[in-house]
């Protein structure tokens, strides 16, 4: 099969033309070129026309532009390469590639066979390995030993034109780059930077790519979060609706069962029902009566209030506290209830630390005691309920408060 394109056995690259090896070959300095049945990619982009060579040269510019349909027209404007066809031999300026490649001064030069160690090409051959795959192995190698050798046959076992003889220019060998080492340090530095600045260009439109998306990203997170808050507003808005409907209809259920138990005390009465057309008069103001009655005595369970709302009050801001000074109080009178004859349960030592913590150290807690019946004894030490002076009713009263307080979530707050 005739050559499709021209490899450089430097680097790799495939190239179209003759025109195109040269200029590679001023660029790079590189000069091993062999023909290749392997055609030249030409991946068109169906969106803005522009050819892509590669892969490679494909994916970047998917990512700079967008585009994804891609026709590959590689067979389309593939040229078989005649290596024996001269330059402007036929009068429309193509260049052939065969054994022959065009010179600097327009001329052709002679492709040839290049050479390769000896000794090295023997072994190969004795291995069982063609003269063209021997040779290709040691040249590509640069003939640096045997594994090399065999190691780059392994890796290029695959490629289409590894048993075709390799060709290289005749003048490689001999002919050196006519550069001087100061001009071949100044193109590599040249080289250096121009990959350098490439690179840093590719960095930064990577850079601003990212900062794109970190935008997009922020402003995707911003409107989740405002239709989160706006759902929960909403959410919060129907409970509170909810919770107004629910009150209304419990009211109304409170207003028709007063309705009810007043109709209900007419009829026990004798009274007939009443008119709702009919409207009630306003009631006149009633004037206050002086009472000249004597005051009515604050009675045993309002005092027991106050001690426990003092106790609460003067602590309200330890919860704990109170509560434990709650149940501690109605475990005393709980006792006495329950065993009223044991003695035991009747006398508390004062100074007792227990009870000093839960109860003595607290304002209200010895006075509710005392208004259940103990009195003080042994110079205030402690505390004592005769059993003669156990009135149940009261220490029943007095439990009943103990649970109130307990119970009563508002107890003490107002």
């Amino acid at each position: 099969m005739a050559g499709l394109s021209l490899r450089c056995g430097d680097c790799g690259l495939q190239l179209k033309t003759v025109e195109e090896a040269q200029e590679h070959a001023e660029r790079t300095s590189h000069s091993n070129f062999v023909e290749s049945t392997e055609a030249v990619l030409n991946l068109v982009c169906s969106t803005c026309g522009k050819p892509c060579r590669s892969k490679t040269e494909m994916d970047l510019h998917t990512k700079r532009t967008g585009h994804l349909d891609f026709v590959d027209k590689t067979l389309e404007t593939a040229k078989p390469i005649d290596l024996e066809k001269e330059v402007g031999k036929d009068g429309d300026g193509d260049v052939g590639r065969g054994d022959r490649t065009e010179g600097g001064n327009g001329q052709l030069d002679e492709m040839v066979v290049p050479k390769v160690d000896e000794k090295l090409f023997e072994e190969l051959k004795t291995m069982g390995f063609s003269e063209a795959r021997a040779t290709r192995a040691l040249h590509y190698s640069k003939n640096t030993s045997l594994e090399d050798s065999i190691n780059w046959i392994a890796e290029h076992e695959n490629d289409t034109d590894i048993d075709q003889m390799p060709l290289v220019s005749a003048k490689t060998d001999s002919k050196k780059p006519s550069l001087t080492p100061e001009e071949i340090k100044i193109k590599a530095q040249e080289l250096r930077e121009r990959a350098r600045k490439k690179k840093e260009e590719e960095e930064r439109r990577m850079e601003r790519e990212r900062e794109k998306e970190r935008i997009r990203m922020g402003k995707e997170l911003l409107e989740a979060k405002k239709s989160e808050e706006a759902n929960e507003r909403k959410r919060l808005m129907f409970l509170r609706q909810a919770e107004k409907d629910e009150e209304k209809r419990a009211r109304e259920k409170i207003r028709q069962k007063l309705e009810e138990d007043k109709a209900e005390r007419r009829r026990k009465l004798g009274l007939p029902p009443e008119d709702p057309g009919v409207i009630k008069p306003s009631a006149h103001p009633v004037q206050e009566k002086k009472s000249f009655l004597p005051i009515k005595p604050v009675t045993k369970g309002e005092q027991m209030r106050d001690c426990l709302r003092t106790l609460k009050q003067t602590h309200k801001d330890d919860d704990a506290k109170v509560k434990k000074a709650f149940q501690t109080l109605l475990t005393y009178i709980g006792n006495i209830v329950k065993n009223p004859n044991e003695e035991k349960f009747r006398k508390i030592r004062l100074t007792n630390p227990s009870f000093q913590d839960r109860v003595g150290s607290l304002k209200g807690g010895v006075e509710f005691l005392q208004i259940c019946g103990f009195e003080k004894l042994d110079g205030d030490e402690s505390i004592f309920l005769a059993r003669d002076k156990v009135d149940m009713s009261v220490l029943n009263m007095a439990g009943s408060e103990i649970n109130s307080a307990i119970s009563n979530p508002f107890f003490g707050i107002l």
